[in-house]
């Protein structure tokens, strides 16, 4: 990979990173911050793929893989008790 085009890609994974975190912290919304911590992660993870494409190892990959799945899991719990404030517990059904 091209030593230019990978520390271009560095850097603007970094100024998203920057404007995620502004975010996060400025969200006006619990929705809103939920939302913008997911891209956070996500662009988290491409960071990691690119320094995995240019290391030619697999162990960032591996990371960027289980942070991709911990933050799904993560973002549908927060989802959910977004909604519901109950995030664990099966909603009521109501009877027919």
């Amino acid at each position: 990979m091209n030593d230019t085009v990978f520390y271009l890609g560095v850097a603007w994974m970094a100024l998203l990173l920057g404007g995620c975190v502004v975010l996060v912290v400025r969200g006006a919304t619990v929705l809103e911050r939920i939302v913008a911590l997911d891209l956070l992660v996500l662009v988290l993870v491409g960071l990691l793929a690119l320094v995995g494409g240019e290391d030619q190892r697999t162990y960032a990959l591996d990371a960027a893989l289980a942070l991709a799945l911990l933050s799904f899991v993560a973002t549908l719990a927060a989802a959910r008790y977004a909604a519901d404030r109950r995030p664990f517990e099966q909603p009521d059904e109501e009877a027919p």
